[in-house]
């Protein structure tokens, strides 16, 4: 796991026009640190809350992570608030539910695609999953998926 970095930063307003939220732009030595424009996703701790973000591009250069309103509540921060943050690589680690980490250790070509794809593209798969309501509805997405992954599909395509 990588070592954290720490800069100190304020809570501003911004973000898209049509959606107002807060940000907090990243200083460019800790871009730098993060691998530069190749950091996309990372995790920001913020007065221990640790936030899987992505970072946005600046107009004119730099990046910065958005908070909407309900998050910034959370953590216990407001507009203006000057903030320690600790910020690092995401991993891209991606919690698979149980039904669906079952039907893949079973089918070991279905993991290996799974593990192919970009971490988004395993996010969805598993809200695919993790998203139904009724046990059998999680089991039968599961091996759906995983039958489809096994066979050289695409996991959600109708090929």
């Amino acid at each position: 796991m990588p070592t954290p970095l720490y800069f100190h930063a304020v809570l501003e307003p911004g973000g898209p026009s049509f959606m107002p939220t807060q940000t907090i732009v990243v200083p460019a030595e800790v871009l730098t640190a993060l691998s530069g424009k190749a950091a996309k996703r990372v995790i920001v701790t913020i007065r221990g809350h640790a936030l899987r973000l992505g970072l946005l591009p600046l107009e004119g250069g730099g990046r910065y992570p958005m908070l909407n309103k309900d998050v910034c509540a959370a953590v216990g921060i407001r507009l203006g608030d000057e903030l320690e943050i600790s910020i690092e690589p995401d991993p891209d680690h991606v919690d698979l539910p149980d039904e669906l980490a079952e039907a893949l250790a079973a089918w070991p070509e279905a993991e290996t695609a799974v593990n192919s794809y970009s971490g988004s593209h395993r996010r969805a798969m598993a809200r695919l999953v993790a998203g139904a309501k009724q046990p059998e509805t999680r089991i039968r997405r599961a091996l759906t998926l995983t039958e489809r992954l096994a066979r050289g599909l695409h996991p959600f395509r109708g090929d």
